[in-house]
Order: structure tokens, then C-alpha cells, then sequence
């Protein structure tokens, strides 16, 4: 059975990632082609994409936006360390992060205003505020769409599961859960792996076989529904997870070089991330990972410097240094983002709760420039110092990195047209 945390708003989730601030956070097109023309902007890089959720919120100003000068009340028991970028300094119990900096780049000051995990959640996984009246498609279900992959091997996969929805691309696009993490040493098998709506592979091919002794009239109705198609689309995808040596290879994170594989850590995060580093390898195009249990209003320190931190460290600087010796970095972007921060002043159960107005984000790969800082918080990481960042040009610039143009415009099953990110601009100082 999967961990699970239970969030303070009674959401059940299963457990699922040069120095300066940015005082204009957007861009117009016609400057951003005046920096492209003037050589000043890296080109789109990234073929492939991993998502690194850290679901529950997790505290900015313990991680990688400290404030040692703050009172006491605010700043917290951490200290900074210096990094490997002078100038840049991250939470002491980040050193093996602190040792890679120059590999990503810490987006600070971002800020929006849903302080719910749902809505939260739902925005940071869409790059578009949530609205009632639709569902976004997450980043995953996109690039699944822009991307062409192999036909051997899922687009989409979520270890152990995601937030991110197919919404109205339909079910087509909808993420491959694997609904358990890896075991340091043992092979993992793919059979377990779950489709669209939590169903196995062994049900969509019992699926299968009775949709072969049914009527052929069921195929009008097959070629005007999303639906069918999606679900047709996962049956046959099931198949070739089964029968396909390349997947199975893939999945399987014992047969990993074990000098690579000891740097992950034996923790699900980090056996998660290693099993996202080999997924991308084999041609994936995007794959999550899900931490959770940063929701921690009670019991931060404790529980950040005993378990959560560590755990970050080891895994994802795994995952980035990995990806940088199997020469896959450079072709992957990889982004780490929780819904938002925590509060900057400390409660009476030693812990913080939702403070959607500031909170970071790291990016790297795909063209990004690592080793830097964008944005900024104020002096006690209550809010943004100038212009705030918002999800949205996070987003822009996520998809810029892959090459895809976030004002596309795709359309709903009843024609309305909707653009991938609604709103925002590329962040340039990313990409320069």
C-alpha cells in the first residue's frame, strides 16, 4: 500500500520535486527577438522533460531562500552554506545541492494568491489558474502532445502517481502511474503500472478482448469520442509495456551501474528519481516525481533537517548529476516546484503553515543557465522584492525550453479555444 499524507485541509494525497534579482519578470516578443537576434538567449534544448513535485508546500526560507539576517521569530533554526556559484547560498542541510549549483537555477519570489492545496496544486501543475468552468491539462499531457515519442515505450509517466490531469486534451494524454517506487536493488516490475482512471494493464487487456467480439458499429462512435480513443490508445500502450524488452529494461532500476545508483540513496524519492533518469535515457518524454509531506505546520525543523531535506538532497542531486554524466541534461529540463511556500513567521507548533505569496522554484537544463538567481523575496520572505514571478511565466519558460510555444492554441470538445498558458511571458535571464 502506498504512503499517504493527509493535508490540514482534509485533501488525502498519495505521496507523490550569477547572482541577482529579476526586476522585470516579463518578456514581449519583440524583445525577446532582439536578445535571440543578438546571440544573448540560448536556444531551446531540451527533447524530454522531468517534473519534480514537492507536494504539501515546502518552507522557502529553509531551503533556498534563507534570511539569517530576519528576527528570530522569522528566520528560523538553519543556517546558510555557500555553494559552489559564489554568491549563491543554500540551507545547510542541502550540502550535496550546495555542491551542484551550478547545474540549476533558483527562481525566488514567486507569487500567487491560492493558499488552498487544491487550487494550488492545480496551478503549478498547469502553468494556468484554475478556473470552475474547465480542466487544464497538466505539463506532462502537453508535451506527451507536442512531442513525438517511441511507439514502444509511454510518453507520460508518473512515479508513483501525480496531480497532473490529461483535462480537456482527453484521456489520450492522460499519465502512466507506476502507483509504487522502485526498491533500491530489486527489480521493478512494469505489470503493476496503472492506465487512465487507476486501471491495470491485465484489466485493459481483459478490456481488450471483449471489445473484439463486439458489433464493428461501435466504430462511429469510436472515431468522434476522445474517450474510446484514449482508453483504446492505453489498451494497446498496455501491451507494449508487457511485451516490450526496451520498457522493461527501462523500468527496471537494478540494472543500473551500480557507482550511479549509490548516489540516489535507498529513500522512494531518490529511487524515484533514479528511475525518472533511466525512463528519460530510454526515450521518454516526460516523466514526475512526487515528495510529499512538506505540509508541516507542526514540527518543521524537525522534520525538514531528520527526513524531508536530506531526502531532497540525496535524490535530486542524484538525478541532476546523473543526467549531466549520461549526457542528458543539456536535452532534459528538469523542474521542482511545490504549491507554495510556508509562512516566513514561525507558529506556536514550531511550524509553518501556506504562504502562497512567496515560494521558489529550480530549473534546469533545456538552455536554462544554472548557477544563478532570479528574483528575490523580502527581508523577512514575507512577499516579492519588486515585480513578483508568477506560476504562469514559470510555465512559459518551462515550455519555451522544449521548444513548445505556450500561446498554441488548442481547442476544447465543445471548440473553445484555449491557449496552453494563458497568461504570462518567458523569464529570460533563464535562458541567457
Amino acid at each position: 500500500m502506498l504512503n499517504t499524507h493527509r493535508y490540514c485541509d482534509g485533501i488525502r494525497r498519495r505521496d507523490f520535486l550569477k547572482v541577482g534579482a529579476l526586476g522585470t519578470t516579463g518578456l514581449g516578443l519583440a524583445s525577446y527577438l532582439r536578445l535571440a537576434n543578438a546571440g544573448e538567449v540560448r536556444p531551446a534544448a531540451a527533447k524530454s522533460a522531468i517534473f519534480v513535485y514537492l507536494g504539501g508546500g515546502p518552507p522557502h526560507m529553509d531551503t533556498f531562500d534563507l534570511k539569517p539576517d530576519a528576527p528570530a521569530e522569522y528566520r528560523g533554526e538553519f543556517q546558510p552554506i555557500a555553494t559552489n556559484v559564489a554568491g549563491i547560498q543554500i540551507c545547510e542541510h542541502l550540502p550535496k545541492l550546495a555542491q551542484c549549483a551550478d547545474k540549476y537555477a533558483i527562481v525566488r519570489g514567486i507569487s500567487h494568491t491560492l493558499a488552498g492545496h487544491e487550487l494550488g496544486t492545480s496551478y503549478v501543475n498547469t502553468g494556468s489558474r484554475p478556473v470552475p468552468s474547465l480542466i487544464y491539462p497538466g505539463y506532462g499531457a502537453v508535451v506527451s502532445r507536442e512531442l513525438a515519442g517511441a511507439t514502444d515505450l509511454p510518453h507520460f509517466v508518473a512515479i508513483p502517481n501525480t496531480p497532473q490531469k490529461s483535462g480537456y486534451l482527453g484521456v489520450k494524454y492522460a499519465p502512466l502511474a507506476t502507483n509504487a517506487t522502485p526498491v533500491a536493488g530489486q527489480p521493478f516490475q512494469v505489470r503493476g503500472i496503472s492506465l487512465a482512471g487507476g486501471s491495470t494493464s491485465e484489466q485493459f487487456a481483459q478490456r481488450q478482448n471483449l471489445l473484439s467480439q463486439l458489433d464493428t458499429g461501435l466504430d462511429d462512435y469510436k472515431s468522434s469520442s476522445k474517450l474510446v480513443e484514449g482508453l483504446d490508445r492505453f489498451g494497446q500502450q498496455a501491451y507494449d509495456l508487457i511485451n516490450s524488452p526496451k520498457a522493461r529494461q527501462a523500468f527496471d532500476t537494478s540494472q543500473e551501474d551500480p557507482k550511479l545508483a549509490q548516489h540516489f540513496g535507498v529513500s522512494k524519492f531518490g529511487q524515484s528519481c533514479l528511475l525518472a533518469c533511466r525512463l528519460i535515457e530510454a526515450g521518454v518524454r516526460f516523466a514526475t516525481v512526487s515528495f510529499g509531506g512538506w505540509d508541516t505546520h507542526t514540527g518543521n525543523f524537525k522534520k525538514c533537517k531528520e527526513s524531508l531535506l536530506p531526502e531532497l538532497d540525496q535524490g535530486l542531486s542524484g538525478l541532476l548529476n546523473t543526467l549531466e554524466v549520461k549526457g542528458l541534461l543539456a536535452s532534459t529540463t528538469v523542474y521542482v516546484i511545490g504549491e507554495f511556500g510556508r509562512t516566513p513567521k514561525i507558529n506556536d507548533k514550531a511550524g509553518r503553515d501556506h504562504w502562497p505569496r512567496a515560494m521558489f522554484a529550480l530549473l534546469a537544463g533545456g538552455g536554462i543557465r544554472g548557477g544563478q538567481v532570479l528574483g528575490a523575496s523580502d527581508d523577512k520572505g514575507q512577499a516579492p522584492s519588486g515585480e513578483p514571478i508568477t506560476p504562469d511565466q514559470v510555465a512559459a519558460s518551462f515550455y519555451h525550453s522544449l521548444g513548445i510555444d505556450f500561446k498554441k492554441e488548442y481547442h476544447t470538445s465543445t471548440g473553445r479555444p484555449v491557449t496552453i498558458v494563458r497568461e504570462g511571458a518567458i523569464l529570460p535571464t533563464l535562458f541567457s
